[in-house]
Order: structure tokens, then C-alpha cells, then sequence
């Protein structure tokens, strides 16, 4: 799911390509969303490419290209092993629509949505499904799940598609990977850093950029603590 500003950057950019050939200056784009400044288109397209919509073309002006459309299917790369930090459980993890709590040591949790950048997880007010996790990635507090969109993090071995297991929490050490709430606008998975007084949120893919933030642009949601793949 795009937020509304996203969607309105994705159409505008597809019909600017449709009728002239080519991708709209930054300046257009900010004309036509009506933004104080080129930092939020910035911020706008890099969410669009880490989920796949866009992408940048190296060594051209004005260089992008529209990959879908959100009622199109997602044309999905072939997917890049890297290093594993989390924990995987390989398999279906699908569980019953009624169980609750599994003698067998699993905790059913909410599957709230999709994260790159997009719906913030306050604003997703139904779980989609549940699923079953051993207790033991689990530990103390409340957890829940969401589903990976996006290459960004392939270098830390979270693949598009897999499940993000996540312990709700406010507050992160340097270097975790967490559910970032940027500006109440996005949520985002990423490494966070802290720099001074400053928040950077790192990708774990080079073909995409740190951003920085003030201290009051990021809250954190979650902690990364395992993940679920599926093999079909």
C-alpha cells in the first residue's frame, strides 16, 4: 500500500512519461504535490524504488521508469542469498484461524501489512492473518508481523517476501534493525544508526542510499528479532 502523496508522485510521473517520453524535473514534481522543497520528492521517490513502482536509469537526465502500477502485479528479481543477522524459520508457518496459544511452544501473531516505506503501522487498524512462531524467537513482550516489500535489505538476508518478526518497542540500540516511522508519514525497515544528534536509516543493498534524519523526524515501532520465508 502507497501513502497518498506517493501515489499521487507514481501517476504523476507515469502520465508525465506517457505523453512527452520523458520523466518530469524535480521541480515539476514539486509543483505538482505542492511541496515546500526537493527534499521530500527525494525522500517520496526513494520509497517508491525501494518498493519496486520506480526505478533510477544510470547516466540519464531526468531518469526514471515506471516498473508497475499499484493494480499491477509486482515483477519480482530473482532473489540474492546474503548473510543471515536474524533468525529464519524456513517453512509454511501458517496457522489456524481459531488457535490462540500452542502447547507446543508457538505464539500465533498479527500479520499487520507490508513494510519498506509506506502505511504506517499506527494506521493499520486490521490484522490481515496470523501465524504460528516458536516461542523461542520470541522472548518477553508483545510482537507482531509484517511482510517484507522490497530488495533494501537483501545484504542482511531479508528477502521480498519474507515475514518480519517484530518486538514492539520504542526505543533502539545503534545498529539494530527496526520498524522506523519517518516523519508519521512512512514506516520503513532499516539499520539505525545514531550520528551525533542526528538518525540514520541504512538500506543493506548498495544500490540504495542512507538517509538522515533529525532526532524528531524518527520513531521507532519495532525491533527485527527473526523472520519467516516460504518456499513454493
Amino acid at each position: 500500500m502507497l501513502t497518498r502523496k506517493q501515489h499521487e508522485l507514481l501517476m504523476f510521473i507515469h502520465e508525465r512519461i506517457r505523453e512527452t517520453g520523458v520523466s518530469p524535473s524535480f521541480d515539476e514534481m514539486k509543483a505538482a504535490l505542492d511541496l515546500a522543497s526537493k527534499s521530500g520528492i527525494h525522500r517520496l521517490i526513494t520509497a517508491l524504488e525501494e518498493r519496486g513502482f520506480i526505478r533510477r536509469l544510470a547516466h540519464r537526465a531526468r531518469a526514471l521508469e515506471v516498473l508497475k502500477l499499484p493494480d499491477q502485479a509486482a515483477v519480482t528479481p530473482a532473489r540474492t542469498r546474503g548473510p543471515f543477522v536474524p533468525d529464519v524459520i524456513e517453512g509454511g508457518g501458517r496457522a489456524a484461524a481459531n488457535a490462540n496459544h500452542d502447547s507446543g511452544g508457538t505464539r500465533e501473531l498479527p500479520l499487520l501489512g507490508k513494510i519498506a516505506a509506506g502505511t504506517p503501522i499506527s494506521a493499520i487498524q486490521h490484522e490481515r492473518d496470523r501465524m504460528s512462531v516458536p516461542e523461542a524467537l520470541l522472548g518477553a513482550g508483545e510482537h507482531y508481523l509484517l511482510e517484507i516489500e522490497g530488495d533494501s535489505m537483501i545484504e542482511a538476508g531479508i528477502l521480498d517476501g519474507d515475514f518480519a518478526i517484530i518486538r514492539q518497542v520504542t526505543t533502539a540500540n545503534s545498529g539494530e534493525i527496526v520498524v522506523a516511522l519517518v516523519e508519521e508519514e512512512e514506516a520503513t525497515l532499516k539499520r539505525l544508526r545514531k550520528r551525533g544528534a542526528s538518525i540514520a536509516l541504512e538500506p543493506a543493498n548498495r544500490a540504495y542510499e542512507t538517509r538522515i534524519f533529525g532526532p524528531d523526524q524518527v520513531k521507532v515501532q519495532g525491533r527485527l528479532v527473526g523472520l519467516i520465508r516460504r518456499y513454493s
